[in-house]
C-alpha cells in the first residue's frame, strides 16, 4: 500500500523529538499511525492540523509534513 502524499489530522503534536500521533482515512475507514516530523521540518505540529505523508514505514510509521494551519 502507497500512503505517500495521502493527508491525515495530527491527534498527537509532531515535531523534533516527538513521537506523534496521526489518523489517515484508509481501506474505506480511518486509522492511527506514529508520526514523526519529515526530514527538514523544524517546526512542531500541533494537533488539529492537516499534514502529508512523504514517508511511510509498515506497519504503523509515517514522516508528515504541515499543509496548512488549521
Amino acid at each position: 500500500m502507497d500512503m505517500v502524499g495521502m493527508t491525515g489530522r495530527v491527534t498527537g503534536a509532531v515535531g523534533p523529538g516527538l513521537v506523534g500521533e496521526v489518523i489517515v482515512r484508509i481501506r474505506g475507514g480511518a486509522e492511527h499511525f506514529l508520526a514523526y516530523p519529515a526530514p527538514g521540518e523544524r517546526a512542531r505540529i500541533e494537533v488539529g492540523a492537516v499534514v502529508t505523508v512523504v514517508e511511510y514505514q509498515p506497519p504503523r510509521t509515517v514522516y508528515v509534513m504541515g499543509v496548512y494551519d488549521v
